[in-house]
């Protein structure tokens, strides 16, 4: 590089050049060409590393090496080349301004700063991409630590470019930071309670990516889609996205829909009002047709081979039906949706499968079903539950009972013209 500025001094001195701009002219030529220099050795490593390395990697059967291509790690890798070529050059380039080569070098540091940073984001990145993509951590929120780690990383990196920049140690900015915890606490305090939340979640396994949460408090009730450091994404079901903040989770109550998902069966619990004044005791006529309902004929005749045998063992006058034990056509109508329940294909016969009466209230009595689907797919769920109870609000008049319902506004005009009629005769 000497005998290279020799030739140009010699030869623009012999151009006729002024001596005194000879200095400055040479250094602009000699830093031309190792600009130039540092660029073509770029070049050739990236030629090299698109054709030969990337092409090498595609061929083979791992995956690692495919993450390095996507992440760009070995085309950050080579940005050094020439930052390094430069700096390494530099004192030979600047010897006639020897007060200007500190600056110089204190530049090319920070450059090179930058560029090794950018090369451990990428590692990062390939690292947070290969952690989620497996099975052992899919369900973990891996994005927070990792976004954790960059900040730290960002940190670190302005210090060590003050201290390049000022020319003193790390040690010396790490003692004035810790002057001033009280307002980086105050500025990262949404991340560190993030961080502390992203933890107790993953310890305790209270929400993973892809479960259904229903929060309420933020109106949001859908699919969890991301989890970094400071957000939860929600997609709801009409297709909007909530961001709840992470510490949310742990301050605030919410419901994770994760356990049916798993479990397979989706419960199903649901009342009929039965109005009280359809309620009767079974006559003979009624216990008649009822033995020809197929899912409780069998029931009907043992109940009554039970109840004959204890009226008669008890002497009981039967002419009156208010007499000894008898069946209700309520209760039999409850046995006839429990059987119709077991026998229904859809529904979960292992798990709790019950028809209860509730307290009686101001719209009659109810009778509650209470069992699971055999699915947990949305769609499949509110049809099975459909056609269980169309088909029970058809079959209570087979029973003589009367399904609740509120009067209208076309029931009372109904009962008018009733009553006009009524009056008319």
């Amino acid at each position: 590089m000497k005998e290279l500025q020799r030739y140009f001094e010699t030869f623009l001195s012999q151009s006729g050049v002024a001596d005194q701009l000879i200095p400055y002219i040479t250094v602009f030529c000699n830093l031309i060409i190792i600009i130039l220099l540092a660029y073509l050795f770029m070049y050739i490593a990236k030629w090299i590393t698109k054709n030969f390395i990337h092409s090498f990697f595609k061929r083979t059967s791992t995956k690692w090496d495919d993450i390095i291509i996507e992440f760009r790690l070995l085309n950050n890798l080579v940005q050094l080349i020439p930052v390094l070529i430069v700096k390494s050059l530099a004192p030979a380039v600047f010897v006639s301004f020897p007060e200007a080569l500190p600056a110089i070098i204190i530049l090319l540091d920070l450059v090179i700063i930058l560029v090794i940073t950018k090369i451990i984001l990428s590692v990062l990145k390939a690292l947070e991409f290969i952690l989620s993509s497996s099975p052992l951590f899919k369900s973990k929120p891996i994005a927070s630590y990792f976004q954790l780690a960059r900040i730290v990383i960002y940190i670190a990196v302005g210090i060590l470019m003050l201290s390049t920049l000022m020319g003193k140690s790390p040690v010396y900015f790490l003692s004035a930071f810790g002057a001033m915890t009280a307002i980086v606490l105050l500025i990262f305090k949404d991340t560190i309670l993030g961080l502390v939340a992203s933890v107790q979640i993953s310890a305790n396994d209270m929400v993973r990516v892809g479960d259904w949460v229903e929060m309420p408090k933020f109106n949001a009730d859908g699919s969890v889609v991301a989890m970094n450091l400071n957000t939860v994404k929600i997609s709801n079901w009409d297709k909007t996205v909530t961001s709840v903040p992470t510490y949310y989770f742990i301050t605030d109550s919410f419901k994770n829909w994760r356990g049916m998902q798993e479990s397979g069966g989706r419960r199903i619990k649901r009342a009929l009002h039965i109005n009280i004044r359809s309620i009767k005791f079974v006559d003979p006529e009624m216990r008649e047709r009822f033995k020809k309902y197929y899912l409780i004929r069998d029931f009907v005749e043992r109940r009554q081979e039970e109840i004959a045998a204890y009226n008669t063992e008890h002497a009981v006058d039967t002419t009156e039906l208010i007499n000894g034990r008898r069946m209700t056509n309520i209760g039999v109508f409850r046995y006839y949706t429990e059987a119709f329940l077991n026998h229904h294909q859809h529904i979960r016969k292992d798990m709790t499968l019950m028809v209860r009466q509730l307290p009686p209230d101001d719209r009659g009595v109810p009778i509650e079903v209470y069992c699971f689907t055999a699915t947990v797919v949305w769609t499949e769920y509110e049809g099975i539950q459909a056609d269980i109870f169309d088909h029970l609000f058809a079959a209570a008049k087979h029973f003589e009972l009367e399904i609740f319902q509120a009067p209208s506004g076309s029931d009372i005009v109904l009962a008018g013209e009733n009553i006009g009629r009524n009056i008319g005769r």
